[in-house]
Parts: structure tokens; sequence; C-alpha cells
């Protein structure tokens, strides 16, 4: 009496390759079927607030705009009007041995450099500060910085 030849892990290889045949089988029958849509059942718009939806908008809505009003990039400053030269910025870091540390501007939230030779008062980290803002060899430095009050 002699054995089958098929052991089971031949099995096993073969039913799983069946099932990847079964598979692939489905997924072309699927691609077909949704080729058979229309091009309108893929459209997509977008609403007056800027979402994605799947109905056309509404033409009552709809609001004329002017060419001269849309502003692509950075807005220009009004040149009239002159930033305050004083600033006002927290001491987040400040080294005493080797004289320097960093301050952190309220108004554009910046890290400032500072170096001790432009410190009037003297001043501890955490304090709140005022300063002028120059350029310095790597970018902003702050002067004359002193507590605030």
């Amino acid at each position: 009496m002699g054995r089958s030849q098929e052991t089971q892990n031949k099995k096993e290889v073969r039913n799983k390759k069946e099932k990847k045949r079964k598979d692939k089988a489905e997924k072309k029958l699927a691609r077909k079927d949704n080729e058979k849509r229309s091009p309108d059942d893929m459209i997509a718009y977008v609403d007056e607030n800027g979402m994605i939806t799947s109905t056309p908008p509404d033409p009552s809505k709809k609001r004329k705009i002017e060419l001269e009003h849309i502003e692509v990039g950075v807005p220009k400053r009004d040149k009239t009007q002159k930033p305050d030269p004083i600033r006002k910025g927290i001491l987040t870091y400040f080294n005493d041995s080797k004289g320097f540390g960093f301050i952190k501007d309220s108004e554009t939230g910046e890290s400032v450099f500072v170096h001790i030779n432009n410190i009037i008062e003297e001043i501890k980290e955490n304090n709140i500060v005022s300063f002028e803002v120059e350029m310095g060899h790597k970018g902003l430095t702050a002067v004359k910085v002193k507590l605030f009050k």
C-alpha cells in the first residue's frame, strides 16, 4: 500500500494559488464594472466655503469679485504707518558667563539675539524687557535693552 504523493504542505500551496487566482479574477471584474461609469459620476464641486461636494453650486450665491481685490502673496504694508521702534518681549534665555541671550518678541514671536554690551539695566531670565531691533552680522539683534515698566 503506497502513500499519497501529495503532502499537506503541497495541498496548502495549491489552495493558496487557487485562492489568489480567484481574487485576481474578481478584481478584474470589479475594474470592468467601474469602467462603465460615466465621467459625470466623477465630478466634484467646491462650495462657497471651499469644501468639496458632489452637488453643483447654487448660482444665486455667486459673488462678483474684482480682479484688483485679489492679493497674491504677502500683503504690502502701509508706508504711512511706521512700526514702533521700541518693542516689548520676554528674556527667554541669558547666559551671564558667555554674555548673550535671546528675547522672544511679544508682537512677532521671533527670537531676537541680545549681547551683554547692549543691555542698559541688569536683567534676568523671564523678565519682561523693552528693546530696539537692529540688523546684526547674523540677523536681528536687540539693543538698548532694559526692564519694562
